[in-house]
């Protein structure tokens, strides 16, 4: 009897453990449910653009991991990716016809340029290969704040994250603003069909940007020296990202 009720416990244990801990700050996903239940996204591209905005400098030297790991994720989930050579390829010459599609000063992206640009490497595409959509990646820097308290929290687009130091030091000053704004990165996502209509889009949280600098006497943030080093952490904003349209195990915007 002993045994069995240990068992129990250690079973209601595990249950608990591996329940998804409700999380408000998820992003309101859209997604054209119909329209994919028609006509099924199999066969995608991922853009080796951004579908908005240039993304921040220091975001930009990931990009190319992010989106290798994206394609594994959509691989394992049953969704084929073809290589972006030919779109990137497209892409250069709809460029030069058109001029560029993105301000290198500003980041801004010209919304007519990219249209011109994006329905001709879709033609070309829709001749050279059997493709049901394009998958768009942007890294975006977005701001949040740790939470107030003894556990301080960062959360944001589905994810919490605690505070990282950097410097010499290994303690946070007694009088430190944990209302500041901290810088944090997120994965948004959409999906585009071969008619150039947006089937989906969501963000997922991926990690804090910067650190608490142990060297300063007032406390203020500076630049991870290390950005997006958890593939833990990138991971689960890919699957954040992509719910519903893959779903996730355990996605913490159902509230209990």
């Amino acid at each position: 009897m002993l045994r069995l009720l240990c068992s129990a416990s250690l079973g209601l244990l595990a249950a608990c453990s591996s329940a998804p801990t409700y999380n408000p700050t998820v992003f309101p996903y859209e997604i054209k449910e119909e329209q994919l239940a028609q006509q099924p996204i199999k066969r995608v591209v991922i853009a080796h653009v951004n579908i908005d905005r240039l993304s921040r400098r220091y975001l930009q030297e990931h990009e190319a991991r992010v989106d290798k790991m994206v394609e594994s994720y959509l691989e394992d989930n049953g969704i084929q990716v073809i290589s972006s050579r030919g779109f990137e390829q497209e892409w250069r010459t709809a460029v030069r016809a058109y001029g560029n599609v993105f301000d290198p000063a500003t980041g801004e992206v010209n919304r007519k340029t990219f249209a011109l640009a994006l329905v001709d490497v879709r033609d070309a595409l829709a001749e050279s290969e059997d493709i049901d959509g394009i998958v768009f990646t942007d890294l975006l820097e977005r701001e949040t704040t740790f939470s107030a308290g003894l556990q301080h929290t960062a959360r944001w687009d589905g994810v919490s994250r605690k505070p990282t130091l950097q410097g010499p030091g290994d303690g946070v000053s007694a009088g430190f603003n944990w209302a500041q704004p901290l810088a944090v990165a997120s994965l948004w996502v959409s999906i585009y069909d071969m008619e150039l209509k947006r089937v989906f889009t969501s963000i997922g949280g991926l990690d804090t940007t910067q650190a608490i600098d142990t060297r300063s006497s007032s406390g203020r943030y500076v630049r991870r020296r290390s950005i997006l080093e958890s593939d833990g952490f990138i991971e689960e904003g890919i699957q954040l990202a992509f719910h519903p349209f893959i779903p996730m195990n355990n996605y913490p915007g159902e509230e209990p």
